[in-house]
């Protein structure tokens, strides 16, 4: 078995990257709201100049832009900590549903993405919390609920599939009308990033607040192997 490995360092780099893309996901809200009310004028007959038109494509070009390298950097670091969470489980219990590599590849895995990531991120929090349960102190109380984890993943393919939307009318829009419906999804979109960013966070800040101890129980090594029956020496054997 080896050592565990710590993992605070990676918490604190997916939660920091996550709160700049929320906010980098707010400003292109805001953006798209713009361009809305731009399509919205132009399709009410208003004269749109040709300066006002080019400044808000650059505007939304660059927000896009940000966006996507923000948001795949917050990606990274985010399965960087998730990964790790898994790997240190794995070294304390050898029953778990899947390698330790795959809550990296999974995310990467076409189909697979929308469902065993969430898999995997259960069997995180139940594992550790009936683990620590067990075998720490009464006065520990640990609050993985996997309920929040359901809430969280649900949003999280919510905004996936309305992202697609959004980039599908994008390429395809070639009229104020459909500019204007792609842009519509984008906001909808955008208010949905909001509370997917903060629950994403809870995820990654309840689970960090129980790790430290499976460090500690690590280097103590407190209990037996998972799965084999404790044997107290007081107790004489029954045949």
């Amino acid at each position: 078995m080896q050592k565990l490995r710590p993992n605070s360092q990676r918490a604190k780099n997916a939660i920091l990257l996550i709160w700049i893309a929320l906010v980098i996901d707010i400003i292109s809200l805001i953006s798209s709201y713009l361009q809305y009310d731009l399509l919205q004028s132009a399709l009410n007959g208003a004269s749109i100049s040709m300066e006002a038109a080019t400044a808000n494509d650059s505007r939304e070009r660059m927000i896009a832009i940000i966006e996507i390298i923000v948001a795949i950097i917050a990606a990274v670091t985010f399965i960087q900590w998730f990964r790790r969470a898994y790997y240190n489980l794995h070294q304390k219990l050898d029953y778990l549903s899947h390698p330790e590599g795959w809550a990296a590849g999974a995310w990467f895995v076409p189909i697979m993405h929308l469902y065993r990531p969430y898999q995997i991120m259960v069997e995180l929090y139940r594992e550790t919390k009936e683990l620590l349960s067990k075998y720490t102190s009464t006065d520990h109380r640990f609050s993985l609920s996997t309920n929040i984890i359901g809430v969280w993943w649900a949003i999280w393919i919510i905004t996936n599939i309305l992202g697609n939307i959004v980039f599908r009318l994008s390429l395809r829009a070639e009229t104020a009308d459909e500019f204007l419906r792609a842009t519509t999804i984008s906001m909808v979109h955008g208010v949905f990033s909001i509370p997917l960013a903060f629950l994403a966070v809870k995820v990654i800040k309840d689970y960090s607040k129980v790790e430290p101890t499976l460090l500690e129980l690590n280097d103590d090594d407190p209990f037996p192997d998972f799965g084999k029956p404790v044997v107290d020496d007081d107790v004489p054997p029954t045949y």
